[in-house]
């Protein structure tokens, strides 16, 4: 079985200086094997990030009225504010807030049209008075981290030796995408340690900045070869299993697989599967900025194929060197290879948010959970 001790580090500006071809070596050694990367030097204004993250607990520490005036229970489009304990991973609530925004997107659902096409839609934003630019802020950071996130797909395709107008096929103008803001809450004995259940993410790429400060343990990402990323090793009843630690550094931002792209590259890409334990009370409140690229809503990943003609001779053999994955706890959502890209999301949000599933998707949310009250870790 293949083994890694760090987390991997890839200089985006190796490519502006000739290095391409190293570049896309050490990418995919990268996602063959581990499934996450720092990506170093990244074409994102340091200021904007700055002024994200300066943001991010200024906007939670607005009044709970406040935040409640953009709730997400008002979205069809799961957009907005969620307060602590709404959200549900494994049948059991995660111990964090969190706002989602999207890249500007006017909705073309109509009544008749498939259900999931009305997942995209319109943000909700804080008043301008209350956290003045705000909005401004998260708009330039999601244009910027969209624009990169595309460029990077097609990267990530030609070190695989996928063909561009091959990935190209799960991609339509006009995408809709999102970041979520989240403030991870100090370790409570009596509520647990669940700041966001074990799980897979379910598009193609995820892009994270990490809040640089003191709560660099409280990220836990379960590595695909159980090794320890760091070098101290996480505590628990576990010892087989080792999880990794990490945070960024400047001028870094995480990046890492998505549970459609393991699909259709027919295992040789590995999805990250990931969770995070509330920080303890020494190391105060931890804050992340997560960017999930989205694919076309229509799209279904078991209808393109990839490797037609067999996987490329230097990926099989890196597959077989890095051998078979050990077993995670993680959520899986079967709908990911099997129904359409807007449905997997959709059902996976039901699932995540059931109180807003119920009020905005009625039926699906009977189809979902029928007559049985969700969060008991069968739908898991």
């Amino acid at each position: 079985m293949g083994d890694f001790t760090s987390v991997p580090i890839i200089d985006y500006k190796m490519i502006a200086h000739g290095e391409k071809g190293q570049f896309l070596k050490d990418l995919r050694q990268a996602f063959v094997n581990v499934g996450f990367c720092y990506l170093k030097n990244p074409p994102i204004d340091n200021e904007v990030v700055k002024r994200l993250v300066e943001f991010t607990p200024k906007f939670f520490d607005l009044s709970p009225e406040k935040k409640a005036k953009i709730g997400m229970i008002n979205s069809p489009h799961f957009l907005g504010y969620a307060g602590l304990g709404s959200e549900r991973t494994k049948g059991a609530a995660d111990l964090r807030e969190l706002c989602d925004f999207a890249t500007p997107y006017k909705s073309q659902w109509k009544e008749g049209d498939p259900d999931f096409l009305r997942l995209w839609g319109d943000s909700q934003w804080p008043d301008e008075d209350d956290i003045p630019d705000f909005k401004p802020t998260v708009l330039s950071y999601l244009s910027q981290v969209e624009r990169l996130s595309l460029e990077f797909v097609h990267l990530l395709a030609e070190s695989l030796y996928i063909p561009q107008e091959t990935i190209d096929r799960y991609y339509c103008p006009n995408l809709q995408h999102r970041c979520k803001l989240a403030k991870y809450h100090v370790l409570d004995p009596i509520k647990g340690n669940q700041g966001v259940g074990p799980h897979f993410d379910g598009g193609f790429l995820t892009f994270v900045s990490l809040e640089n400060g003191g709560s660099l343990k409280s990220i836990l990402i379960e590595s695909i070869v159980a090794s320890s990323i760091s070098t101290t090793r996480a505590p628990g009843p576990e010892p087989e299993r080792r999880m990794d630690r990490c945070r960024t550094n400047s001028g870094h931002i995480g990046g890492e697989y998505r549970k459609r792209l393991e699909t259709v590259t027919r295992g040789v890409a590995r999805a990250t599967a990931h969770r995070v334990v509330s920080p303890l009370p020494e190391y105060g409140p931890r804050y992340s900025i997560p960017f999930f690229q989205n694919i076309s809503p229509t799209a279904r990943v078991s209808e393109i194929k990839l490797y037609e003609d067999g996987i490329p001779g230097e990926l099989e053999e890196m597959v077989k060197a890095r051998g078979d994955v050990g077993p995670t706890d993680s959520v899986n959502y079967a709908e990911y290879g099997r129904e359409q890209s807007g449905l997997a999301q959709l059902i996976a949000r039901i699932k995540s948010h059931p109180d807003v599933g119920k009020r905005h998707y009625p039926t699906r949310y009977r189809d979902i959970f029928g007559d049985k009250e969700p969060g008991v870790g069968a739908f898991a």
